[in-house]
């Protein structure tokens, strides 16, 4: 579950008529489609069947909950021959493969036995039906599972789209990335339909392009990683642009006192324990900001905060104090203030007391 963007849709005061939003249920979770009316007309029905269209497209090639989409057909097939993919779904294996590289393996589409270990991937039940109880798994139950993860297992091709798994076992869940990519085209939608003033959100990631009715930029306020409310940590304007969080604040497991992370590091097998409670990446592409998120937040403050300098990512970082007192760090790179102004690279915050 991706640490949620509060998106401020409601339009301008006194702006009310010449914006329009569309609104269901996707990918398991939903979607909010806002845009300002051209001066062409648009039938605002035909578009939302294609924005269904399109929805149920990527569903049919990237879901993990649909035995008969792409990636799980794949997941059943045998290694060692390549299994052809539409272009869609090896282009987000592709990214989702640069974006490993570049982050040392902390992003890698081939978790999902360790998150299914930990009770965070689809839910199961016993075969009473019960939900099966927590219990953190044993060291060899571990070193079994990760056996069978390594994005560098799995090789992708473009032409033609194919994708190509090392050994059998391997599974790929696209999850951590694919909704920048609907996003995307869901923006690219409605701009070759001549709208050009718009704002897509899908499970709490964010594309917007052109401005709201009144001129003034789409705003999305990002929330502080707070268990058990929401509290605002501070709102961006979007101009053509993309926002993504994660986080493990609101989706975690209790165990004899300790809480687990559902935010998995590929390296030891294990929910993530630093301090490092989120992190929002701003990019032209959701595609971008959704992949860099999560492996950003898996490195922790400081490997995470490097490795965004290094490759000129745009994103905020928040971290919990150990010192009891409620205040968090909040540390942003040097793209982040090129995008949205600031000077100071880092400051400390207290608890929010409402919206900024």
């Amino acid at each position: 579950m991706r640490y949620a963007l509060i998106l401020l849709l409601l339009a301008a005061r006194g702006a009310h008529a010449e914006t329009i939003v569309l609104r269901g249920a996707a990918q398991g979770t939903t979607y909010h489609i806002k845009f300002v009316v051209p001066a062409k007309a648009v039938d605002a029905e035909r578009l939302q069947a294609d924005v269904e269209q399109l929805l149920g497209e990527v569903d049919r090639q990237m879901s993990t909950y649909r035995p008969d989409s792409e990636i799980s057909q794949f997941n059943s097939a045998p290694a060692g021959e390549w299994f052809p993919v539409s272009k869609a779904t090896a282009d987000v294996a592709a990214a989702a493969r640069s974006i490993s590289e570049k982050t040392s393996g902390a992003m890698d589409v081939t978790v999902g036995p360790l998150v299914r270990l930990w009770h965070f991937g689809p839910p199961h039940k016993n075969a009473d039906k019960s939900k099966p109880k927590f219990e953190p798994p044993s060291d060899e139950q571990l070193a079994a599972a990760r056996k069978r993860v390594g994005y560098k297992l799995l090789d992708v091709r473009l032409t033609p789209p194919a994708l190509r798994k090392q050994f059998d076992g391997l599974e790929v869940d696209l999850s951590s990335i694919a909704s920048g990519y609907t996003i995307d085209h869901l923006a690219e939608l409605l701009l070759a339909r001549g709208i050009t003033n718009l704002m897509v959100e899908l499970g709490g990631e964010v594309r917007a392009a052109g401005r709201r009715e009144d001129g003034t930029p789409w705003r999305v306020a990002i929330e502080r990683p707070t268990v058990g409310k929401q509290e605002l940590e501070a709102t961006v304007p979007l101009v053509n642009a993309s926002l993504a969080t994660a986080g493990g604040t609101h989706k975690f497991f209790e165990y004899g006192g300790r809480r687990y992370s559902h935010i998995i590091d590929p390296a030891t097998g294990r929910p993530v324990e630093h301090a490092l409670a989120s992190v929002t990446v701003a990019a032209d592409t959701c595609l971008d900001a959704d992949g860099w998120d999560t492996p950003l937040l898996v490195l922790g403050l400081d490997r995470g905060f490097e490795c965004a300098e290094q490759n000129g990512i745009a994103a905020l970082f928040i971290s919990h104090s150990d010192t009891g007192d409620g205040a968090d760090a909040v540390r942003t790179t040097t793209a982040w203030r090129k995008r949205f102004g600031g000077d100071d690279n880092s400051r400390s915050t207290g608890k929010a007391s409402g919206t900024r």
